[in-house]
């Protein structure tokens, strides 16, 4: 019983880190898409992001600089978007594809040109990443049963931008729904015209989401990276960008159900990689691939299921045209 309760509390921590990366993308879809941007190029900024950190790493040591490196060029890429979307009314959806396939094929083609490694960042050390921190009295409380385990598994242990995603989701509540701004943020997905007779500029504020969406990409990417990683592999995202969209439209562009919504992915991923080589009763070895293929499974069933029961913003996807 004993050995079950611990693997169930290492389930769930690695659920807490699996899910990280997901849920600053998620918040940062929320706040492009709530302004009216659809943004499907969470998954390539965050590839960006994830390379230019390892990047930034590997040539200066400083993780820090890393995630300055990761934030710089994920906000680059975002105001590619805007630039298409906002400026020339471009469609959103294929502005934010093409910055995907852009890339996946530029970090790679960089990659190799600078590290001659398959497109591949050199192996990061310690020094050059994140650490894990330990709270105090961890180490001594793993011999309380259940909240000391609990205190010691699954809330020490944990780098700095493991907590920084779930600031952000209390921070992205906070602001999209109890400051003034985030209520211009909402009225421009939902009503651009009347933000715009008020007096306020659809296209600045719509500039401010993406920018936003952009640096929190750009922490996701890092983390994957330097912290969560140990350096740069190609695709490592894996669709998690997709995920977290997927995500936030399940949680209905609310940003405390988004959050959900990616613990329950993070934990289906946890899962899976604790159930290889795994025998069950009366099923058997239940097949790699078929785990593996799982997270991917519910986010085609939740978008199927779901989608059409969300409240998307009115506007979104709407290029807004000043009358004159």
């Amino acid at each position: 019983m004993a050995d079950l309760w611990l693997q169930f509390v290492l389930t769930i921590d690695a659920t807490i880190r699996v899910a990280t990366p997901l849920m600053l993308c998620a918040m940062a879809g929320l706040f492009s898409e709530r302004s009216g941007i659809i943004d499907i190029s969470l998954e390539g900024k965050m590839l960006l992001a994830a390379f230019a950190a390892a990047s930034v790493a590997a040539l200066t040591g400083s993780p820090w600089l890393a995630l300055a490196g990761g934030i710089l060029i994920s906000l680059l890429f975002s105001l590619v978007h805007g630039f298409a979307c906002i400026t020339h009314k471009g469609n959103q959806v294929i502005s934010g594809l093409a910055i995907n396939i852009l890339a996946s094929g530029l970090t790679v083609t960089i990659g190799i040109a600078i590290f001659a490694q398959g497109g591949q960042t050199p192996f990061l050390s310690s020094d050059q990443r994140f650490s894990s921190i330990t709270l105090p009295f961890a180490q001594a409380a793993g011999s309380i049963p259940i909240i000391g385990t609990i205190y010691k598994e699954i809330l020490s242990g944990h780098n700095l931008l493991v907590w920084l995603a779930f600031v952000a989701v209390g921070l992205t509540s906070l602001i999209v729904f109890r400051t003034s701004f985030g209520l211009r943020l909402r009225a421009v997905g939902e009503k651009p015209e009347a933000v715009d007779s008020a007096g306020i500029s659809v296209v600045a504020m719509r500039y401010q989401a993406v920018m936003i969406a952009g640096i929190l990409c750009g922490i996701a990417g890092a983390y994957l990276s330097v912290a969560h990683g140990a350096g740069f592999v190609r695709e490592m995202t894996a669709g998690k960008g997709y995920i977290a969209l997927a995500a936030m439209i399940f949680g209905n562009w609310r940003p405390l159900p988004a959050m959900m919504a990616c613990l329950m992915f993070g934990f289906l991923d946890a899962l899976a990689a604790r159930l290889q080589g795994v025998s069950l009763p009366m099923i058997g070895e239940v097949p790699t691939d078929l785990i593996l293929v799982l997270p991917y499974v519910l986010t085609v069933v939740l978008l199927a299921g779901f989608i059409g029961k969300s409240t998307p913003p009115l506007a979104i996807g709407t290029p807004y045209i000043k009358e004159r």
